[in-house]
């Protein structure tokens, strides 16, 4: 089983994905932009690669206008390079990726146009996958669309349509239920008579199950008859419903006990499981270690130090009582060592815990740092405490003293992710 999570990393420096106003959509702009990106990417696999992370989604907007006549630069040719360079990386540690196209993009629409640029979108996204030279178990997920007063008619208007797409592109489609429109159900008829693999996602079908009925292990199940070898591993998708906000919103992290329920009603334990979650990669993770057969107490040694100095700035008790947790090295509590951070993460913010982190942080450079240094950072720490400026004034500051002295440790912490 792979755990993986969507299209953007938490907590490494200078993964953000660019865009392009179109009035600034010149070729200069688009080539630097795209180039950002991909240097992005390339980052994001790395992360990935050393976290053991098999699964992942690249975001649609790698390419800034990639589907559109705005961009009419041979951005394949010209990034070549770079996609021969993250593609290699991406087969050689057994990574599976996939990209899912938006809700403008829509293959059933009864207007034309419509249906031309979902096409163009679909093709543009099978160009990725394919500059990157992947196969076709790397897949491309696409919601069936609208009902326009028909659901029949408009259905049957999907399949259609699917004849006119390359078939480089309907070997990676797959289907995914929706939370509106689309069941479990409609989608598995749908995909019988496309002979493509449909995506089951648990949160969709809780707010939109079809009158017949069916828990998750019925439907993945139904769903997995639809994967074929050439298809690679059954993929579903995985989230939580967030408490007092709209039907379908996601949470801020994964509820790692809810999971667990989860994951341990399932007759096949491994299928690939994408999470869609706010704190994306740190969820992955979360899940990855609380579930994996290799339990070995350096994985959450590993996690502490990138969590140590946030927690150490939400909540000092429960910064020592982790400590405490890990100072047995037969034992492997993955559960109640995140169930803590994630109590320390609904901690409110204490402007007296956040100067003692700092401080903690500081103590990495003091000894190095120069003269200036010193007195700008005693300058933006009082700021905070007096209230002229802020925490992420201050931190802005011991991140690039982290740059500049080398300090991976803290760099791979989450401390920086203060934006």
């Amino acid at each position: 089983m792979s755990i993986g999570y969507a299209c953007l990393n938490i907590g490494t420096p200078n993964t953000n994905i660019r865009s392009v106003m179109q009035r600034n959509a010149t070729p200069e702009k688009l080539t630097e932009v795209t180039a950002h990106n991909l240097e992005a990417l390339e980052k994001m696999v790395d992360y990935n690669i050393a976290n053991d992370i098999r699964l992942y989604r690249i975001s649609s907007d790698l390419i800034p206008f990639g589907s559109s006549p705005v961009n009419t630069l041979d951005w394949p040719e010209i990034h070549k390079e770079a996609f021969e360079c993250i593609g290699a990386k991406i087969r050689k540690s057994g990574m599976r990726v996939s990209l899912h196209p938006g809700q403008y993009t829509v293959l059933n629409s009864p207007i034309e146009d419509v249906v031309e640029r979902a096409i163009a979108d679909l093709i543009y996204h099978d160009k990725i996958l394919t500059e990157l030279g992947t196969d076709s178990t790397n897949k491309i997920v696409l919601h069936v669309g609208g009902i326009y007063g028909d659901k029949e008619a408009a259905m049957d208007r999907f399949f259609d349509n699917f004849q006119r797409l390359p078939e480089s592109v309907q070997n990676r489609l797959i289907i995914e239920n929706d939370d509106r429109l689309y069941s479990i159900e409609d989608v598995l008829s749908l995909a019988n008579r496309l002979q493509v693999p449909v995506v089951y996602d648990n949160l969709h079908h809780a707010i939109n199950p079809p009158p017949s009925g069916g828990n998750d292990q019925y439907w993945i199940t139904e769903a997995n008859k639809t994967w074929k070898e050439s298809d690679g591993k059954q993929k579903i998708h995985y989230s939580q419903q967030a408490l007092g906000k709209r039907p379908g919103a996601h949470t801020d992290t994964i509820q790692l006990e809810t999971f667990l329920q989860f994951y341990e009603q399932l007759d096949d334990q491994t299928i690939d499981i994408m999470l869609e979650v706010k704190d994306k990669n740190l969820s992955a993770i979360k899940c990855q270690n609380a579930t994996t057969a290799n339990k070995r107490m350096t994985l959450l040694e590993k996690e502490w130090g990138r969590y140590k100095y946030t927690i150490l700035e939400k909540s000092p008790a429960i910064y020592q009582a982790i400590r405490t947790l890990l100072k047995d090295k037969e034992a492997y509590p993955a559960k109640e060592f995140y169930r803590m951070i994630d109590t320390a993460f609904a901690e409110e913010p204490h402007p007296g815990y956040a100067e003692n982190a700092a401080a903690h942080v500081w103590g990495y450079f003091k000894k190095n740092a120069t003269e200036s240094e010193r007195r700008q950072y005693e300058k933006n720490l009082a700021n905070y405490r007096n209230g002229t400026d802020t925490l992420a004034t201050l931190k802005r500051q011991l991140f690039k003293l982290a740059e500049k002295y080398d300090s991976d440790y803290l760099l791979q912490s989450l401390y920086f992710d203060f934006e």
